[in-house]
């Protein structure tokens, strides 16, 4: 079993879905070390050439992985030899689609990446609003947010906030539990009214002390028992308003991310115009 391997993600278009997917693949085998690079934008069997000689000179005769997502069959095949590991991501199960559905397959690189005007405003509009609704900011504007996330320091209200107005284009406020709220045993009334739409954020006291110790070692603030105390006064406040509660111990951005919006019933809808949709958000 090698210790090592050199992996590519090749593509037409950005080569997010490749990474994504090689990534998704390569994370169950923790044991190996993996070499990674992107090769985005290869339009013609000359670029698909040029992009393979690199490969192999960067390997020197390893046999490196090469996930790919090009669609066109003369520019793919290029990667598909004997010097490489070659996985076609889309190829079979674009043809497993095309007789389930019965219909032919556009076979377009980064079709899913064309947003139209109104989609790419929406998600400047989301981004703008969670920047500027980060850690407290301006609350009297929480009617306007689809999402609070509300959590004691360091629970990770920030990252979620950012990740669900950059990749589910949703207005996400976030705001902090300090002493100040924590002790009077009161949330601000903005967030009261909004509770519908609100989610408190919780972990063990434990996680929370190994968080806050990387950066403010042998602090008051990092200890155990004051980490114990905060989320205790947090878990009280969010029974006291019937607030959803989300547990992020062990949890990527991500996961936090969409069990929030399913937490508050926000589930993302598809809507029906599928050539101007962007179906995967990635490619």
């Amino acid at each position: 079993m090698p210790t090592t391997q050199d992996v590519y993600y090749v593509s037409g278009s950005t080569a997010i879905l490749a990474e994504d997917m090689g990534k998704a693949l390569l994370a169950q085998f923790q044991e190996i070390r993996f070499r990674e690079e992107k090769i985005p934008f290869i339009y013609t069997p000359d670029d698909a050439r040029k992009a393979l000689a690199h490969i192999l000179q960067q390997s020197d005769g390893s046999r490196p992985l090469v996930f790919c997502t090009i669609m066109d069959q003369e520019t793919r095949d290029v990667f598909n030899c004997p010097e490489v590991k070659f996985f076609d991501i889309f190829l079979n199960t674009l043809e497993l689609l095309e007789k389930a559905l019965d219909a032919k397959a556009l076979r377009e690189p980064g079709y899913s990446r064309h947003f139209t005007i109104s989609r790419m405003d929406k998600r400047v509009d989301a981004i703008h609003f969670s920047l500027e609704h980060d850690d407290g900011t301006r609350p009297a504007e929480y009617d306007e947010a689809e999402i609070i996330l509300i959590g004691v320091s360091r629970s990770g209200k920030t990252p979620v906030s950012i990740y669900l107005a950059t990749h589910m284009e949703l207005k996400a406020a976030n705001f902090p539990l300090t002493d100040d709220h924590l002790n009077k045993h009161e949330l601000p009334k903005e967030i009261v009214r909004n509770r519908k739409r609100a989610v408190g954020l919780t972990c063990s006291p434990l996680y929370l002390h190994t968080i806050r110790e990387k950066r403010y070692a042998g602090s008051t603030y990092a200890s155990l028992a004051n980490c114990t105390r905060e989320l205790q006064q947090a878990k009280q406040l969010y029974m006291q308003h019937n607030l959803k509660v989300l547990n992020v111990e062990g949890r990527s951005i991500e996961e936090i991310a969409v069990q929030a919006i399913q937490a508050i019933g926000l589930a993302r809808k598809s809507r029906p115009n599928a050539r101007s949709r962007d179906v995967s958000g990635r490619s």
